[in-house]
């Protein structure tokens, strides 16, 4: 009688979770991926809009959240807390956007007797940020695994770890522009800023030499005047007075961060 009415349950989770289908063990796997999947994506969705009600739904009331940074959260009201106090809190001038990196997605099925009783879902996710007036940008990297759980007939999140983070990775966007050598020739030359005590700037083959005491960086032209950093999100510009240089302009992410005289 245990083994049957242990079949018999077996057999109410899997049509709850995949109604109308009778399917082989990797049709299961199949099914039970695009099920963890769409709800993953449901979630970020809200997490995105900082929708609480609906994010709420996709945790059990005893979930536990571990991150590397911010230590243990235990069950659901606390973990709306911290989401209220934390990446809630002020929406009108503060954005925070998550988005998974592709191909970084893996999923495993967790079995008790051959009987699918929950899944762990892990990869790699982007953290965008906006401030209000300025423009969104990567801030930071991290793993992720989350345990879910079917209960009742629905998937919930029950153990979430949320760790390795780091600074989220530069991807250059800008498109470099050819000029010709007499073109880069106008840049040479040596730069004093507040910041920096002495840059010297040399001609390459297409592109400006930065130099720094030892170092040396590459800047690659987007337009006449304005160079970019393939490393980091930076642009040059350089003024000019007439035909002569007179600034260099160092913006990151926009934003002015020095300004350093020619002295030629």
């Amino acid at each position: 009688m245990k083994t049957y009415f242990l079949n018999m349950t077996w057999l109410l989770l899997l049509f709850l979770a995949f109604p109308g289908q009778r399917v082989s063990a990797q049709e299961n796997d199949q099914q039970l991926a695009a099920v963890i999947l769409r709800q993953d994506s449901l979630f970020w969705q809200a997490y995105n809009t900082c929708d609480l009600t609906t994010m709420v739904k996709f945790f059990s009331d005893d979930v536990e959240f571990y991150h590397d940074k911010g230590g243990i959260t235990n069950g659901i009201d606390a973990l709306v807390s911290s989401f209220q106090k934390g990446v809630c809190n002020n929406t009108d001038s503060f954005r925070l956007r998550r988005a998974v990196v592709k191909g970084s997605i893996k999923l495993y099925p967790m079995r008790e007797s051959g009987v699918i009783y929950g899944a762990i879902l892990s990869g790699e996710h982007l953290f965008y940020v906006q401030d209000k007036g300025k423009k969104e940008r990567a801030e930071g990297l991290a793993k992720f695994t989350h345990l879910w759980i079917l209960k009742n007939g629905a998937w919930k999140m029950t153990r979430v770890l949320s760790y390795d983070h780091g600074p989220a990775p530069y991807i250059n966007e800008r498109t470099a522009i050819t000029l010709p050598t007499q073109a880069l020739q106008k840049y040479v030359g040596k730069y004093k800023g507040p910041q920096t005590a002495e840059m010297n700037i040399q001609a390459g083959k297409g592109i400006l030499l930065m130099i720094i005491g030892s170092k040396q960086f590459e800047l690659y032209p987007e337009k006449e005047d304005v160079f970019f950093s393939k490393e980091r999100d930076l642009t040059f510009e350089f003024v000019k007075q007439g035909n002569a240089v007179k600034k260099l302009i160092i913006r990151e992410r926009d934003e002015i961060a020095e300004t350093l005289e020619a002295s030629k």
